[in-house]
């Protein structure tokens, strides 16, 4: 069946499709939570302090952030298409168990092995979908991709509508088993897709795979431009990550809304933009990087500069249509930078060593990620969340400045030939 699928001049399509519906559940079981506190509280009080689930938060970015190297590591040497099966499985799983926790601590811990699982799917499906795409499909094709996430980071914002209706321990069952029944059926369907084959005629010792993963990440940290894309890729998370994991809180109490209305608000405002920014921003990168060798980046940094009235309109306005305005204004920006990230990164780094950089951009990423969500629940704890939302401003202005000046591509793909030439 695959290999009849994969002789299709749509095969490439075929496989952005396939993966759109599970980077839509990648988002959706993580985000659930967000907006499903007040339900979980009556079963599990210790979610009622916010610095508590900030702490719950955090702990799914910061393994996450962890593993997302050695992901990228693996992916570039073994089989994306068993990983990413192998990935969404796992954490589907995860997600039904939760419906049957009864402690903070058990919560705690499923978080955890919620993001080991997760962080095995983004930089194997982007760096397959990039080796599908070469050329001036690539940024549009992860833009594609990158509408499932953000689609189901508005579904995430459901949550709470169904739990209120149902149960909270419901809504993780119903959308865990569905994950479960997707995995099994995408071994028929995709089909993994390499130009470049490692060694493998012998089997590698430990040390001399411990060789290979270093050279690799010498190789990484030897290019300055990557360096740089650690830095644009990390900074801009903050204000990301802040908005997708304390968005919700932040409407309902400006709003003084229930959960159960600021949640889907604030999650399909910020993610409905963001699915438009992504298809706008991969649209146009793809036809300007081929006038402009830098028409990727300067479409990235045109989305990030969205964002900066957004995150002022965040912090300093109390009326719903400020707030409204200021969750699609960033959310239209950020996916214009999101959906350029893989495909900047594919002009300075060759397809065998992509998985890798963009696992260690994940780690960075997250990395941030975990610190500003930790720092939004004690800042939500002595009502100075809008402040730190504005403060986030500078670090987007040093972002776009340092990429603008420092990024200089001379590809749009980069390839063994052209990186040791």
């Amino acid at each position: 069946m695959t290999a009849k699928l994969s002789e299709k001049k749509s095969y490439p399509w075929i496989v952005v499709g396939l993966l759109w519906f599970v980077a839509l559940l990648n988002y959706l079981d993580r985000q659930m939570l967000s907006t499903m506190k007040p339900a979980m509280v009556l079963d599990i009080p210790e979610l009622a302090k916010a610095e508590n689930f900030g702490l719950l938060m955090a702990i799914f970015l910061w393994v996450y952030a962890l593993m997302s190297p050695v992901s990228g590591i693996i992916a570039d040497r073994l089989n994306r298409k068993n990983m990413i099966v192998c990935s969404l499985f796992i954490w589907s799983g995860v997600t039904m168990t939760m419906g049957f926790a009864t402690t903070f601590n058990q919560i705690y811990v499923l978080r955890a092995i919620m993001g080991f699982s997760e962080a095995f799917y983004i930089p194997a499906a982007l760096s397959l979908i990039a080796d599908y795409h070469q050329g001036n499909t690539r940024s549009f094709a992860i833009g594609i991709h990158t509408t499932g996430i953000y689609l189901g980071q508005a579904l995430g914002g459901f949550g709470a509508t169904i739990s209120k209706q149902f149960s909270w321990h419901f809504t993780f069952h119903s959308v865990g088993l569905i994950g479960i029944v997707y995995s099994i059926l995408l071994i028929f369907f995709i089909k993994e897709k390499k130009d470049y084959v490692f060694d493998t005629s012998q089997k590698l010792s430990i040390k001399k795979e411990f060789k290979q993963m270093f050279k690799s990440l010498g190789i990484l940290f030897g290019n300055i431009s990557f360096w740089v894309l650690l830095f644009y890729f990390s900074a801009p998370s903050l204000p990301g990550w802040a908005a997708k994991n304390w968005l919700p809180t932040l409407f309902s109490e400006k709003l003084h809304l229930d959960m159960a209305l600021a949640g889907p608000i604030a999650t399909v405002s910020i993610a409905m933009s963001s699915f438009a920014g992504v298809l706008f921003g991969g649209f146009i990168s793809d036809r300007w990087v081929i006038q402009n060798l830098k028409g990727r980046i300067y479409t990235s940094a045109i989305g990030l500069g969205f964002t900066i009235p957004a995150l002022f309109l965040l912090g300093k306005c109390s009326s719903i249509e400020a707030i409204l305005v200021g969750g699609m204004l960033f959310g239209f920006g950020f996916g214009i930078f999101d959906t350029n990230n893989m495909p900047i990164l594919c002009q300075f780094v060759s397809p065998r060593y992509r998985a890798t950089g963009y696992g260690i951009m994940n780690f960075v990423g997250i990395s941030a990620g975990a610190i500003i969500t930790e720092f939004l629940g004690k800042a939500a704890d002595n009502g100075g969340m809008e402040q730190v939302f504005v403060l986030l401003i500078l670090v987007v202005v040093i972002a776009i400045v340092l990429q603008l000046v420092s990024l200089r591509p001379k590809t749009i793909n980069m390839t063994e030939e052209i990186a040791y030439k």
